[in-house]
């Protein structure tokens, strides 16, 4: 089914943007490595073929008229959660490029920014890559060729995000949630009060 569809492609671009934002507070730390750069690049375009293909998904569901009232309700949810998804990626992306424009590979491997991380972030990328391993790839100018591309990238997702606006009219003021605000919160407040659960 679509809905389920956009619903797995969205959680996963979820997962990926966030791992990507974990990964790019280490730019300039003391885990700062070619290793966490080639994470970096990695998780980027993992997470902009995912954009991709959940954009395609959902920009087909809302262009159809035959939509149900609480069908399209559940879809211009997900547009949302998307078009949120999108705006939290295009950030990070440019604080990943003013990091590693500001704390250059080929510079003195003393770390310009003591944030109290150490070791590597190869787990986190991983996971949400589902890659085993990721291959060094030992060149000279890597980070430069890479701050290239991810200008480019930017420029990539920030027209992806206007071309969004323009197809699919969904303002995100009048989507309502399905939820009240903190219901998450209060779901297990109500398990406390549970026979058997703690006062």
């Amino acid at each position: 089914m679509a809905r389920e569809e956009c619903k797995a492609l969205l959680d996963a671009l979820n997962k990926a943007t966030a791992c990507y934002h974990h990964l790019v507070l280490t730019v300039g730390g003391s885990a700062d490595s070619q290793n966490l750069r080639e994470e970096l690049q990695k998780t980027r375009q993992k997470a902009q073929e995912l954009a991709v293909a959940t954009r395609t998904q959902l920009t087909a569901a809302l262009r159809d008229r035959g939509l149900g009232a609480e069908e399209r309700a559940e879809f211009e949810r997900l547009w949302v959660a998307f078009s949120g998804c999108l705006d939290l990626l295009e950030a990070d992306m440019r604080r990943a490029l003013a990091l590693g424009t500001a704390f250059p590979l080929h510079a003195p491997r003393r770390p310009l920014v003591r944030t109290g991380v150490a070791g590597d972030s190869a787990g986190v990328a991983a996971r949400a890559l589902s890659v085993r391993s990721l291959r060094h790839e030992a060149e000279g100018n890597f980070d430069v060729d890479d701050l290239r591309q991810l200008e480019r990238e930017i420029l990539q997702v920030s027209e992806m995000i206007q071309e969004m606006e323009m197809k699919v009219n969904v303002p995100r003021w009048t989507v309502q949630a399905r939820q009240t605000a903190g219901a998450e919160l209060l779901s297990s407040a109500s398990w406390e009060r549970r026979p058997g659960g703690r006062k």
